[in-house]
């Protein structure tokens, strides 16, 4: 069974792994390098380096050659977090199965795992698509969920990438046996891309703070006007409190209240320095139960 394997972040090296374990992949196609860090060294993706070692032909094209993948003659082409969509052309060669990070049709699109938390969702997981030219929109083959409970974005991706790499393995294997299910249009939702200014917190709910969190590790992270939050915990979700105003302080952090909530700052970031506890910043700026950690008591 020869595969043509598309992907290109650390959710696609596991999926991948799983296909080099089971197929034969002939072929794996990922995003160019790209500048990294204040140098801006050029560095290839997750998928690339994991390719490199294990001696399969990589390309990394900004757009796709249709006659160089059929050159391939691939029984399947398989998709994971590719970030190049694939036209009709493409779509021809063989069947074309895409892994999202959801339970279609809920939460088509760039951010499902980080909609799921977001949402408060209770349960998510993975999907094996067969592709069309729409945005993960074709027929599903195979669902398989996982409780989101209060796992972060990054313990999701790890958890649904090891489900996905499973869930292809069993997709290719019994994929006569499969029938296509269409999906319902009018149960999709849409997970946009997730853009930096989305990690903004403003202290209105806990609740709300806290999936933000969990949700926008380890980019963008959030933050307020003040500083950057790296670490905190969820207090309660219930209680009515002046928002920024410092309810408790112990040894692990200090307590801000929201205005419907409250939540435990631990490590903090103000910009242009490094990560310090939150006891220590209060220190610094000499603020103590009562005062406000957003306005720090100016007038």
């Amino acid at each position: 069974m020869k595969i043509v394997f598309m992907g290109s972040p650390d959710y696609a090296v596991k999926i991948l792994d799983g296909l080099v374990e089971n197929f034969e992949v002939v072929a794996v196609y990922t995003q160019p390098d790209k500048p990294v860090g204040r140098k801006k060294i050029l560095t290839p993706t997750p998928v690339k380096k994991y390719v490199l070692e294990k001696g399969i032909p990589v390309f990394t094209p900004t757009k796709l050659n249709v006659d160089e993948i059929k050159n391939f003659n691939p029984d399947f082409i398989v998709v994971a977090a590719y970030g190049i969509i694939l036209k009709k052309d493409v779509l021809e060669i063989a069947p074309c199965i895409n892994l999202h990070a959801s339970l279609l049709p809920k939460y088509r699109g760039a951010s499902p795992i980080q909609s799921a938390i977001l949402n408060g969702d209770k349960y998510t997981g993975v999907t094996s698509m067969l592709m069309d030219e729409g945005l993960d929109t074709g027929d599903i083959l195979v669902w398989d969920y996982t409780e989101v409970d209060n796992k972060t974005s990054m313990d999701l991706f790890n958890e649904l990438a090891d489900i996905a790499a499973k869930q292809i393995v069993y997709t290719i294997k019994n994929f006569d046996n499969i029938k296509p299910l269409p999906q319902i249009d009018a149960l999709s939702s849409y997970a946009p891309k997730i853009k930096k200014e989305d990690g903004f917190v403003d202290f209105i709910s806990a609740l709300i703070m806290d999936r933000k969190y969990r949700a926008f590790q380890p980019w963008p992270g959030i933050f307020c006007d003040k500083f950057k939050i790296n670490k905190m915990k969820l207090v309660d979700t219930d209680s009515t409190n002046i928002k920024g105003q410092i309810i408790d302080i112990d040894n692990e952090g200090v307590v801000v209240g929201c205005k419907k909530g409250m939540v435990k700052l631990i490590k903090i970031q103000v910009p242009g320095k490094k990560e310090i506890r939150a006891i220590d910043y209060i220190n610094g700026k000499r603020l103590k139960i009562g005062d406000n950690i957003l306005t720090q008591n100016e007038k």
